[in-house]
């Protein structure tokens, strides 16, 4: 994938964090979407649709783009802009209460979100699992503690994120909070190597969110933090392959 497609989208208006469409690119380029324009792929967290279009342009699938906090309407104008609003459906639905039949989506990718709403045991396989078909891959980037401070979360790094703290779990804690189930085929975790680059191009903005990071960035992001990539795969129907637990991926 060529992020360099995707300059033109990118700014302090359109990013809400690191940039989302580094973090999606690294995703793609260890796991591809081999979809199709029949595919249908959720956009889990999808925040002013960034990750929306990236997916919709490099899958050619089609795509429902969900944000709690970004109203339908608002995004639905901006995929129009971007020429995608035939391909994108915008919602704004908790993730907790997705109003989708069940087996329907090939994939689902959340980028900068997942640890806002996913962060307990049993969430994935409760909430989102039963909307998923079988042989499907999700593919999850969001900011997290590194492996080495496990733990520490409320400790480290309370100066910068407050009582939010507690979200940022290190690539071991989120595979074991993923956890096992009967259509889980394997479960991948590890530290992205798109943190350095995907923090610059967010700090580089006038964003007044990114303003606000830059203070703790050499002393709090950097020293203790990192981008965690989670890969999914579900089982097909004619698999037998046990899902096994095991060290993340680093």
């Amino acid at each position: 994938m060529d992020i360099n497609n995707y300059k033109e989208y990118l700014s302090g208006e359109t990013m809400m964090g690191p940039n989302s469409v580094r973090v999606l690119a690294e995703l793609f380029d260890r796991h591809p979407l081999l979809l199709d324009s029949d595919g249908l792929i959720l956009d889990l967290g999808c925040g002013k649709g960034l990750t929306s279009l990236v997916i919709a342009k490099e899958t050619g699938a089609r795509v429902y783009a969900d944000d709690l906090w970004i109203s339908a309407e608002e995004n639905g104008k901006r995929f129009a802009q971007w020429g995608i609003g035939e391909q994108v459906k915008p919602i704004c639905e908790d993730a907790n209460n997705l109003p989708f039949e069940g087996g329907q989506f090939n994939a689902l990718v959340s980028i900068d979100s997942y640890h806002y709403f996913a962060g307990h045991e049993g969430f994935f396989q409760e909430k989102l699992l039963p909307f998923m078909k079988d042989g499907a891959v999700v593919l999850i980037g969001i900011p997290g503690l590194k492996d080495e401070y496990t733990g520490r979360a409320e400790e480290l790094l309370s100066e910068w994120l407050g009582d939010d703290a507690y979200m940022f779990k290190s690539p071991t804690s989120w595979k074991a909070l993923i956890g096992c189930h009967d259509r889980i085929e394997s479960v991948k975790t590890w530290e992205m190597d798109c943190f350095e680059k995907a923090w610059s191009e967010w700090l580089d903005t006038d964003n007044k969110f990114a303003c606000g990071d830059r203070q703790y960035f050499e002393t709090i992001i950097r020293p203790y933090t990192c981008f965690v990539g989670i890969y999914i795969k579900l089982k097909t129907p004619n698999s037998d392959r046990p899902c096994t637990p095991g060290e993340s991926m680093v």
